[in-house]
């Protein structure tokens, strides 16, 4: 069984109403990537992403760029220790 990793982001920049969620969850769809992603009361994002190293290296720096629209001007990463996740979804804003 391949090792997995958890992170958690903190994203800030202009990266609510840009599509970021939706289009993080995608990309983490493609890399193979779970977790969920959902805004902040602040105006930035937060997600955990986990996955093998490879993919959670590819999601995070991802989201250092997000969508066309997004203006990230900063990736905070964090080690997460979390629950295993079936799928990547998006929650509510919390």
């Amino acid at each position: 069984m391949t090792e997995e990793v958890s992170r958690r982001l903190a994203i800030t920049g202009l990266v609510q109403g840009v599509w970021y969620r939706e289009s993080m969850r995608r990309e983490a769809e493609k890399l193979g990537v779970t977790g969920w992603v959902r805004n902040r009361p602040d105006g930035s994002v937060e997600a955990v992403v986990q996955g093998s190293p490879q993919a959670v290296d590819a999601i995070t720096r991802w989201a250092r760029r997000g969508p066309d629209h997004a203006r990230v001007e900063r990736v905070e990463a964090f080690p997460a220790d979390v629950e295993r996740f079936p799928a990547f979804e998006k929650r509510p804003t919390g």
